[in-house]
């Protein structure tokens, strides 16, 4: 269906059309582990990356800025006033090791800490991966040589 006009074969909206207008776009769901769904998990980042493949936003500026379909642009569509990381709003948010919205998303990365109210309410252990060699071993990132190595968030 990528060379479909509309509508496409797999019934999903203009995503990218409503995005390059300007028109607020988020995507989410409410499938946790349900007669429906019984994959979900809750994990807003298989949320983005499913949708960033339905929609076919492949681009990798347009995979950085991904992030904004399940953050700001959900707080808008709630109209959430007190959102984001300024002062006196409410410190609810998780931190992500990754250095940008690609490599959180093409990583898949865990949440590291995850905080309410000011309070980390969930941590996870970093994991480690290594490869082994003839020459030996060595640990193994895959966020090494990215496209946006250097992308720190979304375009402003």
């Amino acid at each position: 269906g990528r060379f479909d006009d509309y509508p496409k074969r797999r019934g999903i909206t203009r995503v990218k059309e409503l995005l390059a207008a300007g028109i607020n776009v988020c995507f989410g769901h409410d499938d946790v582990f349900d007669p429906w769904y019984p994959l979900g998990t809750g994990n807003m980042l298989q949320v983005l990356h499913m949708g960033l493949h339905v929609c076919q936003l492949m681009g990798y500026q347009q995979i950085n800025d991904g992030l904004q379909l399940i953050t700001d642009n959900s707080a808008r569509t709630f109209g959430l006033e007190d959102y984001g990381i300024v002062s006196g709003n409410p410190a609810n948010l998780i931190i992500l090791p990754a250095e940008n919205g690609f490599e959180a998303v093409r990583c898949q990365v865990p949440v590291r800490w995850s905080i309410r109210q000011g309070r980390v309410i969930a941590t996870t252990q970093p994991a480690q991966s290594w490869i082994q060699t003839d020459r030996g071993g060595e640990e193994l990132s895959f966020m090494r040589n990215s496209p946006l190595a250097d992308a720190k968030g979304p375009k402003a």
